[in-house]
């Protein structure tokens, strides 16, 4: 299907936004918005971005991505990604009247821009919003990330015949790689809660109650070989609430086999690019259709 790309330029707060529109001859009534994780701005790492947009445009789908403020060519200070709400909800506005037949908006993001998509809803309730579409959703803590480098890292490591002749021949500083992993073991002996940083919760409780009170349909999709991923499954396991929320019939949770945390390889991206189309067409989303959450169980 033929579309058209657009600049536009909207404002936020006192600041000026710049996005890009795809807008196909004939649009479905699905409009997905594109929230980039920092410091990246709207085209994305490789390209990524542009071409997921391009993909879903000749897919029928109004597609907008954007630079949040200080970023790309947007003015305003730099935010991170826990105070982009007004960023976002400044983006569905153009959006939405730049496509007034899309009903129903879902937000892609990657990295801790799909923790701002969750931190978003957590606070904004955003009716708009019909989906989410989370790849390799950030929630980096110190504890965490230690306990991901012990089970993954020092784990293959010692499972490795070159660490090992490599210690013996003495190119390895064996002080150094101890400390290391004597310090990841103590960070990941700590306390699993996260300091309260607002209204008595952590950006990590509040993406997992976004999760849970979402109701609409959702697809986690993240990448076998990335530790972002691995981390977010590691908190899934000790969080009962983000635990309980990844279960909801309305979640669908996909592996990406042999990516990378932003899908770099022309392959894993095509893989990545396929999965969100198949689930916006089978999620519910489009009128008269139906959703399909088992579809999506295996790995891709």
């Amino acid at each position: 299907m033929n579309f058209t790309e657009q600049a536009l330029v909207f404002k936020c707060a006192d600041d000026e936004l710049l996005g890009i529109l795809a807008l196909p001859e004939a649009p479905k009534t699905i409009g997905v918005l594109i929230v980039v994780g920092g410091p990246q701005y709207r085209v994305g790492s490789h390209r990524q971005f542009l071409q997921l947009a391009r993909r879903l445009g000749q897919a029928g789908y109004p597609v907008m991505r954007f630079d949040s403020r200080g970023m790309g060519d947007s003015s305003g200070a730099l935010r991170d990604f826990e105070a982009v709400n007004d960023d976002i909800a400044s983006a569905i506005n153009v959006f939405q009247r730049q496509c007034p037949k899309v009903d129903s908006f879902v937000i892609l993001g990657l990295c801790d821009g799909a923790s701002a998509s969750l931190l978003y809803w957590d606070s904004l309730k955003d009716a708009r919003l019909g989906g989410l579409v989370l790849l390799n959703p950030w929630v980096r803590s110190e504890t965490t990330q230690a306990r991901v480098q012990l089970k993954h890292y020092y784990g293959q490591r010692l499972l490795e015949g070159e660490f090992w002749r490599k210690l013996f021949a003495g190119r390895i500083n064996f002080g150094r790689a101890l400390g290391g992993f004597t310090k990841s073991w103590q960070s990941a002996r700590q306390c699993r809660d996260q300091p309260a940083i607002e209204n008595g919760r952590s950006f990590q409780q509040k993406m997992a109650q976004g999760l849970a009170t979402f109701n609409g349909p959702i697809l986690v999709m993240l990448s076998e070989n990335d530790y972002t991923a691995k981390e977010f499954l590691e908190v899934a396991r000790t969080d009962p609430v983000l635990s309980d929320a990844l279960a909801k019939s309305t979640v669908t949770q996909t592996f990406v086999a042999a990516a990378d945390h932003t899908f770099s390889s022309a392959e894993s991206q095509q893989n990545a690019e396929q999965i969100t189309l198949h689930w916006l067409e089978n999620c519910g989303l489009i009128k008269g259709s139906s959703p399909s959450p088992s579809t999506f169980s295996e790995k891709t």
